[in-house]
């Protein structure tokens, strides 16, 4: 499903150097539920947005479900992002002008799908999460719980082969944390291939396989 070879990731200014990532050879078979941990700014995110295809190495090589990713034109890599990948992150990135619904369906407007499917699969992945009698209150109206079934309902209507969850539960409290975990923990028995960033020791071990970060490098 996911696999990266020698792959690494330098950012620079005009005074600084920084190594995120170094000689990184990871795989991720179809529908395994995978956590990586690490300390802050050890690579995790810089991982994800790698794997997620919202950044590209410095070198090495990516695959998804196969296919050589590394290279790829823009717009190409974009589309193959918008169909394959869904992405969780801590902060909701929900937009405040727009209503749950509204919210939900945007990724598939990018994607030029009729109003029917589109209407099709928002109703289901809210449903899914349990915001159905939600769908028309705003960001704000909602609790940081319902912020966040909201972005995962936003994943889910794309149905992506894989879901890339940066922190999900970071912002909230443990009881509604729980609550995100045992829906990404469902998604994951129906057969999506999860990768979830966390600090949460107790969380990463409900998961199949813990993934240990330090300095760029992969320690366990």
């Amino acid at each position: 499903m996911i696999k990266l070879e020698n792959i690494r990731k330098t950012y620079r200014t005009q005074s600084v150097e920084t190594l995120a990532l170094d000689n990184i050879n990871l795989e991720v078979g179809p529908g395994e539920f995978v956590s990586v941990m690490g300390p802050s700014g050890c690579g995790k995110s810089t991982l994800l947005n790698i794997i997620g295809l919202l950044d590209e190495p410095d070198q090495g090589l990516l695959q998804l479900e196969g296919n050589l990713i590394t290279g790829y034109p823009d717009k190409k890599t974009a589309r193959l992002r918008n169909r394959m990948v869904g992405f969780i992150f801590q902060s909701f990135h929900l937009i405040k002008e727009l209503n749950v619904y509204d919210n939900v369906e945007l990724p598939l407007i990018y994607r030029k799908m009729p109003a029917g499917e589109r209407k099709k699969r928002v109703i289901e992945a809210l449903e899914q999460v349990s915001l159905s009698n939600r769908m028309h209150h705003y960001p704000s109206q909602l609790s940081g719980g319902q912020c966040q079934r909201t972005a995962i309902a936003r994943a889910l209507a794309g149905k992506p082969a894989i879901i890339l969850a940066d922190e999900p539960t970071g912002n909230l409290d443990s009881t509604v944390g729980k609550e995100v975990m045992n829906i990404l923990t469902d998604l994951n028995k129906s057969g999506t291939t999860i990768v979830m960033v966390t600090h949460d020791e107790l969380l990463a071990k409900a998961t199949h396989r813990i993934i240990r970060l330090f300095d760029g490098r992969l320690v366990g």
